[in-house]
């Protein structure tokens, strides 16, 4: 976002808030109405001064971090020697909220976690050494999570372990050319008295039992708002400060800033400012509807799919589904997974963060070094199609991904054939070959039209995960217009990727059970794909979506001359195939659109899907 609309932004806001307060009109208008004064005059100020003035060396100091699209995220405190259990018993979900999910007083949790920490088998120069060995270029730990204990020997408070990793992995990132930063929980913490989160030892805001109005506590009571802004004086702002002096990281990463006002998340950001100009500055840290202060934004945790982002964005996928280690968690996805979703986000234009979760002792699992393993395998033959690359220009193709690097495009080709079809691509290519070949030989190309190629390949793939082949390029013109797959791949049409018409959509995050747009609850609201068929097809149409008790309604789904109807019903996932359509070749419009909707919303759309018959 520029600055002027910045600004506009911010005045239109207030202006709602405003108004707003005068409809309501009694003590939660005012109180709303006082919130929004808060928070806007923050605003106004970082927007009118210093953080306008901070962000002209934007694109320098964030050079690096497009640079290196692959970085690894690590989860790693005292809660990880627990790993998942609490006085015998199995805690689910994330092991790193072992303290709020078991509700552990702050002297219990300091006596059997944190005097007990002994690392004994931690190795920073061994860690760094795997996570380079894996293609990554940045390492993010955490210095403190939401527990509240200092990873390092802190200055401020008592509640930090003796030994110094945080030293160790600084010295080991610098030894090996691996960018280093921290994770810092800036707005829960479990041990202070004054901030927000712990509802079991001191009835604070900000838990889980959602005392003073929940959410927004900070609107519903400001009177407690000096009690956080304390916390804040005294460790948040302090323990940054103390990291950026004595570390001097390349980046800070920052999470659950709702728990604290606008106001407050946009003070730590001008504190950290005012020490170190050049230090990169996640999404998380202060942000609203209207603007992100961050250098770059970060989309969901766990994704599988990816919702747009226009600008720098960044996803943190983990290898099983919790962050810190825990002994009972066995869902690590394959390497695969992780190597196409790497792909998948350097095609879209963001960075992978990827997330392991070293045991207490300060062991990696082992099946997260199968896992760095393997990605390193593949990223040290097919880095150059990743680092530094751009989001692609080409519309998204059946058979994998696609992305460029000034006059060159690489292909990642999931699903192999000898006869690669790429449409939408209208310019020459000066040659084509495989990226793991280092004679280059080339392959021979083919024009079809005037705006696809096939490029014929061997009969093996090189890799059976993910294949890239480098079209060199004299310059770079592309159709938007997808084109299908008439053979054996099942053309999957995303929500994502489609064009959204009508106001109030809303993304899913992008999680395996989430990577739907929601809230369709107008019949002037519908989905659009443009597509392309080369040659006359007949197509098997399929519909995935979710809805709950409370969505009912119908749908019909027009391809051409061809429309489809359907009735929604009710089911946690719904895939189901609808009916088999003959396509001439040509291009064609093809919408979803509600044609009543009885509920709440009509459902979640995942996806609609075209197999070739």
């Amino acid at each position: 976002m520029s600055i002027r609309k910045a600004i506009l932004s911010v005045a239109v806001g207030v202006i709602a808030y405003s108004a707003v307060a005068q409809v309501k009109g009694d003590d939660e208008g005012i109180l709303t109405q006082r919130a929004a004064t808060r928070d806007s005059i923050a605003v106004s100020t970082a927007v009118n001064g210093w953080w306008t003035a901070s962000m002209k060396n934007h694109d320098a100091r964030i050079a690096w971090w497009r640079e290196a699209k692959f970085g690894c995220f690590i989860h790693w405190g005292v809660y990880s020697a627990a790993g998942g259990e609490w006085k015998g018993k199995k805690v689910d979900g994330y092991a790193e909220h072992l303290m709020r999910k078991e509700k552990i007083s702050r002297q219990e949790y300091a006596d059997q976690l944190i005097k007990t920490f002994n690392p004994v088998h931690f190795n920073a120069d061994a860690w760094v050494r795997m996570i380079k060995a894996a293609g990554m270029k940045y390492l993010i730990i955490t210095a403190k999570h939401h527990d509240g204990v200092a990873m390092y020997p802190t200055g401020i408070g008592d509640y930090h372990i003796q030994q110094d990793p945080l030293a160790e992995l600084s010295a080991a990132c610098k030894k090996y050319g691996i960018r280093f930063g921290f994770y810092y929980s800036h707005a829960f913490d479990w041990e202070h008295p004054d901030a927000p989160g712990n509802d079991w030892d001191y009835k604070n805001p900000g838990g889980d039992k959602n005392l003073y109005g929940g959410t927004t506590w900070y609107d519903a009571h400001p009177e407690l708002l000096p009690k956080a802004v304390k916390y804040v004086n005294e460790k948040a702002i302090p323990q940054i400060v103390e990291l950026l002096k004595r570390y001097h990281p390349d980046i800070l990463w920052f999470d659950t800033p709702h728990k604290l006002p606008l106001s407050e998340n946009i003070r730590v950001l001008q504190a950290i400012r005012a020490v170190d100009k050049n230090v990169v500055v996640n999404g998380r840290l202060a942000r609203s509807s209207h603007i992100s202060f961050g250098d770059y934004i970060n989309t969901s945790d766990r994704p599988a799919e990816f919702y747009p982002v226009t600008g720098d964005w960044e996803a943190i996928p983990t290898t099983n589904e919790s962050y810190g280690y825990s002994k009972y968690d066995s869902s690590h996805k394959p390497a695969s997974f992780f190597i196409r979703l790497l792909a998948k986000a350097a095609d879209r234009g963001g960075n992978l963060l990827m997330n392991i979760g070293p045991e207490g002792d300060g062991s990696i699992d082992p099946r997260d070094t199968i896992i760095l393993h393997t990605i390193g395998t593949w990223m040290q033959q097919n880095g150059e199609s990743i680092y530094g690359s751009s989001s692609s220009p080409l519309p998204v193709q059946p058979w994998g991904e696609s992305t460029r690097n000034g006059n060159k495009l690489y292909l990642h080709v999931f699903d192999w054939r000898t006869a690669l079809y790429v449409g939408g691509l209208e310019s020459k290519v000066s040659k084509a070959y495989l990226l793991i070949d280092k004679t280059k030989k080339a392959l021979p190309v083919q024009r079809k039209n005037a705006k696809d190629i096939l490029i014929t390949l061997p009969a093996v793939a090189p890799d059976s995960i993910n294949s890239v082949v480098v079209l060199e390029m004299e310059g770079i013109k592309t159709d938007t217009v997808r084109v299908l797959d008439t053979q054996d791949i099942t053309n999957v049409l995303r929500a994502f990727d489609g064009i959204l018409h009508g106001r109030g959509w809303q993304n899913g995050d992008g999680k395996k059970a989430a990577y739907f747009v929601h809230n369709w609850k107008d019949t002037t609201q519908y989905v659009s794909w443009k597509v392309r068929t080369v040659e006359d097809a007949t197509y098997q149409i399929g519909i995935k979506y979710s809805a709950d008790q409370s969505a009912a309604g119908s749908y019909r789904i027009r391809v051409g001359d061809n429309v489809i109807t359907g009735d929604v019903q009710p089911a946690k996932v719904t895939v189901k195939p609808l009916k088999a359509i003959y396509l001439p070749a040509g291009e064609y419009e093809i919408t979803i659109r509600a044609n009543e909707i009885k509920g709440s919303e009509l459902m979640k759309l995942f996806e609609l899907t075209m197999q070739p018959k």
